[in-house]
């Protein structure tokens, strides 16, 4: 492992013949320097340049991250801290979505909201995280390569063809940020065997990062960490290595508790078999798949046609750069072995191995698996094409073929100024936007709804006098005065964290059969009705779980050496 830049030299050399060797990463430390930092900044910036034109691309995901954005920053301004019940969702029925949905995304998407004219916000998150992805990979691949080259590496794969593709098809926020987490993975565990242990830590610091940023990043992210830890194991002939990466798991998760505890625990509360229905299912989402929805096929056609250009170019690039089997074997397998699974698990032979590997369905597109693609295609790219003009004339190829498929398939769909502020109409105003079947509960029929519904009515014939005098995501709070006993039917999905008391009194709320409603029962007379989002057990657990991690990361540091336990 030591002199990884020598080699790279050798290998450019004798491979294919040009200069620009690279100084040794050992002698010179890894440092970010103005020049990369700016023109990775740039590079994401040139990425937004069509937004002034066309406006902001309007893509899969855009409104459900935009709205959760505007739910958050409003229940910041009521006092509630860290959300977990948004509150508007269903068109103000509600949903448990920051439950399920890591806080990475929404906590950056909705800090930003709060400093900045909305109509910024979504321009400057992709940017923010263009950038740090750009950064992070500076970072690997300054342990290979000189700095000018590392440079390129960080542009590259800030902007590579996945990314853009995020970016103006399907605006999957939490998704692109998760894409800075990849490279120091493979920094991590490329360290050597006597750093592999002290790595352990931020290794796990990674994992949990992952995990509360982008749940099928961070399934993707877990599994590529399975299959290099073996790769490197069989390179060093260390099992250990295996039980390194295991402890960084079982940390990694531990740290991410108070996500991971609820999120396991609650989904039986929800419809999240919703997650792989029809569209959305594995089987559905194979390159070059038809199915019987044009839209699916065409947007499917455009991440087909780029990812096999992608693969092209990594196959060809990495053959050319071959030699590095006998310079540094444990990077080229690494790289390689990882960019053949990406590739393999994109095809449809691989269904089987969908089905049978824990959570591997609920990534839902194989095609993601071009995010994990673009670390060996950045790689290989910028140590095979050791030419600026046939580096930039690569990346303009993979323009043309973006250009061409949006073309011939499916342009992106774009929103404007007058858009956002809808949006921020909506929430203001209460009206709020629809839900997310996965995240309803399980009761719940957001089809049938009444989106103008009061707040509170009475199910039955009774008359009642009713008084709302809270009306906020985790605290509803009202008066009613009966004249005979019934039901009160509220303008809110029933879910089990709900605690309702009456006049003091816990009581086990009803659910109406047609919507999943909640309904209270009440006496005649008067009614003080307090319904509190409660903490369960499992969210106390979790969160008791991410305390001890602390504890335990703050130990490990203290004392490396109790991770010596081989």
């Amino acid at each position: 492992m030591k002199q990884r830049g020598a080699y790279l030299a050798a290998t450019t050399k004798s491979g294919l013949g040009e200069q620009n060797s690279a100084t040794p990463a050992n002698t010179t430390k890894a440092k970010l320097t103005w020049t990369p930092l700016v023109l990775v900044a740039a590079a994401a910036f040139a990425v937004e340049i069509p937004f002034f034109s066309l406006g902001i691309p309007s893509g899969h995901d855009f409104e459900f991250h935009l709205y959760s954005w505007l739910e958050v920053l409003s229940q910041w301004k009521m006092g509630i801290i860290f959300p977990r019940w948004a509150e508007l969702a269903n068109f103000g029925f509600g949903a448990p979505r920051f439950i399920f949905y890591p806080p990475g995304s929404w906590t950056l998407g909705s800090a930003l909201a709060a400093i900045f004219p909305w109509t910024l916000v979504p321009g400057l998150y992709i940017w923010i995280a263009l950038t740090a992805a750009g950064v992070s990979m500076f970072f690997l691949a300054r342990e290979w390569f000189d700095r000018r080259d590392a440079t390129f590496a960080a542009v590259l794969y800030a902007v590579n063809p996945y990314n853009l593709v995020i970016v103006y098809w399907r605006s999957a926020f939490a998704e692109l940020l998760a894409a800075c987490l990849l490279p120091l993975l493979l920094v991590l565990i490329l360290r050597p065997e006597s750093q592999l242990r002290r790595a352990a830590v931020f290794l796990a610091l990674v994992l949990a990062c992952a995990w509360l940023t982008n749940a099928p990043a961070a399934v993707m992210i877990h599994y590529s960490l399975a299959l290099l830890l073996l790769v490197i194991a069989w390179q060093r002939r260390s099992p250990g290595v295996l039980l390194d990466g295991g402890i960084a798991v079982l940390l990694g998760a531990a740290l991410a508790g108070f996500y991971l505890s609820p999120a396991i625990h609650e989904q039986k509360w929800v419809d999240i078999a919703q997650a792989i229905s029809p569209g959305y299912r594995v089987a559905d989402n194979f390159l070059f798949i038809h199915t019987a929805d044009a839209e699916h096929d065409a947007f499917n056609r455009v991440i087909s046609w780029i990812a096999v250009a992608e693969i092209l170019v990594t196959i060809a690039t990495a053959w050319a750069v071959r030699i590095w089997r006998s310079r540094d074997h444990e990077l080229w397998y690494a790289l390689v072995t990882w960019a053949g699974a990406c590739t393999v698990m994109m095809l449809p032979v691989t269904l089987p191995l969908w089905s049978i590997l824990p959570k591997l369905r609920f990534m839902q597109f194989p095609w993601r698996w071009l995010l994990c693609l673009a670390i060996p295609f950045t790689f290989f790219v910028t140590a095979a094409l050791r030419n600026w003009i046939s580096r930039a004339a690569l990346y303009f190829a993979f323009l043309a073929v973006i250009a061409l498929v949006w073309h011939r398939y499916q342009a992106p769909y774009w929103d404007y100024a007058p858009d956002l502020r809808e949006m921020q109409d909506n929430m203001e105003s209460n009206i709020g936007y629809e839900g997310t079947d996965e995240y309803t509960p399980i009761a719940a029929d957001p089809s049938v709804i009444d989106k103008d519904a009061r707040r509170v009515t009475v199910e039955g014939p009774a008359h009642a006098a009713i008084h709302v005098l809270q009306w906020n995501a985790s605290l509803k709070l009202l008066t009613a005065d009966m004249s005979a006993p019934d039901n009160l039917v509220l303008k809110l999905f029933n879910y089990p964290a709900w605690r309702i008391e009456v006049n003091g009194r816990v009581v086990q709320a009803g659910t109406l059969e047609a919507t999943g409603q909640m309904l209270i029962p009440v006496q005649p007379g008067s009614n003080r009705v307090q319904i509190t989002f409660a903490r369960t057990w499992d969210r106390k657990l979790g969160g008791w779980i991410s305390v001890f991690g602390v504890l335990l990361v703050i130990a490990l540091r203290r004392r490396p050496s109790w991770l010596a336990l081989r």
